[in-house]
């Protein structure tokens, strides 16, 4: 049963309380990605390291990235450690995000707090693995393939930008389910809507795959749209279940008004054998 008491004070916060609060939490995400930079830059060259592996199975024996400013390696540091600052506070970003969020949410609703952050975090990572482990490789063996008989000369401001680029795409799209989850539970999209139009979601699904991928072969393309294709099809199942919990959350409130009407009324007083009623 959902009462009076529960559901969420919407005449509580203005317009510009709403704001304000937005604000804070814009501000709380900001310091902690600062935070972030501080620790992830004290370690940035393990962290190029890192984010080099990649490509170096394909580079000849002996050369490595090159860099063709003088301001080049200053800012590739800077622009890995927030990177890293990215991946390392997400937790506490999408926390944030939450915070924002759950005070318009009924308060059975705001026990998806934890699972929420939980599997948000863990798309987002798990998409940027993908990128790191499997999309990015099979993309650079590819470039580099096609230009073999050509001595090759990558800066490292050119790769880190298409580093960037895939992992940082994948972890957004790989939120797919989460955003289907709330777009179900507030009955905006249905399991029936999200299959009626699936031909539009492979379409907008290659044009996705198509931005995010820095080659215009369609294998590679491919590579980067099954898995949201898949992702699609899982958020279909996500619809599924829990707009289906919300029917029987709605159907359990109603059956509980509806009860309400039948409650005994004060009894009847009927006047003794003999005695006529005044009036």
């Amino acid at each position: 049963m959902t009462s009076t008491e529960d559901r969420p004070k919407h005449g509580a916060m203005g317009f510009l309380d709403h704001l304000d609060e937005l604000r804070r939490r814009l501000i709380y995400s900001g310091a902690a990605i600062f935070v972030g930079f501080i620790i992830c830059w004290i370690f940035s060259d393990q962290l190029f390291l890192f984010l080099s592996q990649p490509i170096l199975p394909f580079l000849a024996e002996g050369e490595g990235l090159a860099f063709t400013k003088l301001a080049d390696p200053f800012l590739l540091y800077m622009k890995v450690a927030f990177l890293g600052s990215i991946f390392l506070m997400s937790p506490f970003v999408i926390t944030q995000a939450w915070l924002f969020i759950s005070p318009g949410l009924y308060r059975h609703e705001k026990r998806y707090g934890l699972p929420f952050i939980f599997f948000s975090t863990l798309f987002f990572l798990g998409g940027a693995a993908f990128g790191y482990y499997i999309a990015f490789p099979r993309v650079c063996g590819f470039l580099l393939g096609v230009g073999e008989q050509f001595k090759a000369i990558i800066t490292v401001r050119e790769y880190l930008s298409t580093l960037n680029k895939i992992l940082l795409g994948l972890g957004l799209v790989f939120e797919m389910p989460i955003l289907v989850f709330f777009l179900a539970r507030l009955g905006l999209i249905t399991p029936g809507f999200m299959v009626r139009n699936l031909r539009y979601a492979v379409l907008i699904i290659f044009i996705v795959a198509a931005v995010i991928t820095p080659t215009p072969d369609i294998p590679t393309q491919c590579l980067f749209a099954v898995p949201m294709l898949g992702l699609y099809l899982f958020s279909i199942l996500v619809a599924l279940v829990f707009q289906k919990r919300r029917k029987e959350e709605d159907e359990d409130e109603d059956d509980d008004g509806d009860g309400g009407d039948d409650e005994p009324g004060p009894p009847e007083v009927r006047p003794a054998a003999g005695v006529t009623p005044a009036g």
